[in-house]
């Protein structure tokens, strides 16, 4: 059986400059799979070239067994991939409701939109505490929340998520990961996780690749790498 998602050989680069040296990785049907690694070790790359967002130079992307890369963003979405962008990227002058429409755009299942978005508000009861209000009044955690929100309204197969918790207070990191977990776990979304914080990443993961420089130094399991002395010294000095 192939798995859910294979990333094989893939080279990217942006004018001229490789951002991604012959990266193979893959995220099997109900994983929650980690990347860790420095800024700029290629990380956000990989999910750029899984969403169409990035052209890879060379090397193949496979969802679901069929090649994707070479495929519109909007076109993989409807497959059943959707992202969690860095730095939350909201509308800040739209409600909290519109927002998480936004997110059902390629959907005209109306009932199924409606039971998702009842999902999403049951999950995150900030968000419905908030409904009517401006994104843009919302705090970094609630607004972290509300694009976690509209990401699942699209209804996905597959999450990527990019550096979820960044710039969100100590207190709101642990609530979006423990909602990571409970989204893999009772949805069964697939999660491909894209984060510097490497202890939370790894501690919330069933397998991780550690990446440095545009290539994957080290793989495995995400409970033996928190246990790596390589992975402590390179990936977790310094993490509380």
């Amino acid at each position: 059986m192939s798995a859910m998602l294979e990333f094989e050989n893939v080279e990217l680069y942006y004018d001229h400059v490789y951002a991604l040296r012959g990266v193979s990785l893959h995220l099997d049907e109900g994983e929650t799979v980690a990347l860790i690694g420095a800024n700029g070790a290629g990380k956000s790359s990989i999910l750029r070239a899984i969403t169409g967002l990035a052209r890879p130079a060379s090397g193949t992307v496979r969802f679901m067994g069929e090649r994707i890369d070479g495929l519109k963003a909007a076109d993989i979405v409807r497959l059943g991939i959707t992202m969690v962008p860095e730095g939350r990227r909201v509308f800040p002058y739209m409600t909290v409701k519109d927002n998480l429409m936004m997110g059902a755009f390629s959907r005209s299942d109306k009932a199924g939109i409606a039971r998702t978005l009842d999902s999403v508000l049951e999950r995150f009861p900030r968000l419905r505490e908030r409904y009517g209000q401006a994104a843009g009044t919302l705090s970094g955690g609630e607004q972290q929340m509300m694009v976690i929100g509209r990401a699942l309204m699209a209804a996905p197969k597959l999450l990527l998520m990019d550096e979820p918790s960044l710039g969100i207070a100590p207190k709101l990191v642990q609530e979006i990961a423990r909602s990571i977990v409970a989204i893999n776990r009772d949805e069964g979304v697939s999660v491909l996780l894209v984060e510097q914080n490497s202890r939370m990443a790894l501690s919330i993961s069933n397998r991780a690749y550690a990446m440095a420089t545009g290539k994957v130094v080290l793989e495995g399991r995400s409970r033996d790498l928190l246990d790596d002395d390589r992975v402590k010294a390179a990936y977790l000095g310094g993490e509380v």
